[in-house]
């Protein structure tokens, strides 16, 4: 397995391709559950446009870096950098959509993909990393595992992707 970082306006065919898996990773975890601020059911066509308009334009603006692991060609999980803070917080950075495909996970994968986005934070002189997820999501203990703390917690944040509930979110973070 490899993390890239992605440049979709660099290789358009190569993107096609890989905004096609990260559209279906997409999917698949918001089927599952994922509390990534999609809501079920999501169709092809928004998770495509979610990928190949939003996060690409803003990677090309230099906004956010975005990763993605492979292994021989297949797109294995995903995790974005979103570096475009407000004036008075140029030393920070966001994780956000952090994924990994069904078939995958439990093999490293998310482990890989926060290292090397807080690897590119610390490399672009960023001494603070943030996120937040779902209270008690089952990617929390990876979080803590990289070097992420708790901040702190808020109430019925979010509904989760069935629309039934409202959850809490933890925010979190680490110091580079």
């Amino acid at each position: 397995m490899r993390v890239i970082k992605a440049y979709p306006a660099r290789n358009p065919d190569l993107w096609q391709s890989q905004s096609q898996s990260l559209a279906q990773i997409l999917i698949d975890s918001v089927d599952l559950g994922a509390a990534i601020g999609f809501m079920q059911p999501l169709d092809k066509t928004a998770a495509l446009a979610f990928w190949q308009g939003t996060v690409a334009e803003s990677v090309a603006r230099g906004e956010r870096d975005l990763f993605i692991a492979e292994e021989d060609g297949a797109v294995l999980g995903t995790v974005q950098l979103i570096h475009d803070m407000p004036a008075n917080q140029p030393h920070r950075a966001e994780i956000a959509k952090m994924m990994v495909a069904p078939a995958a996970r439990r093999r490293g994968v998310g482990r890989a993909l926060m290292q090397a986005a807080l690897k590119s934070a610390k490399t672009n002189g960023k001494t603070l990393v943030t996120l937040d997820t779902r209270t008690g999501d089952v990617a929390a203990p990876l979080y803590t595992a990289v070097g992420f703390e708790v901040a702190g917690h808020i109430p019925d944040y979010a509904f989760d992707p069935d629309g039934q509930a409202r959850h809490s979110t933890t925010y979190m973070y680490c110091k580079l």
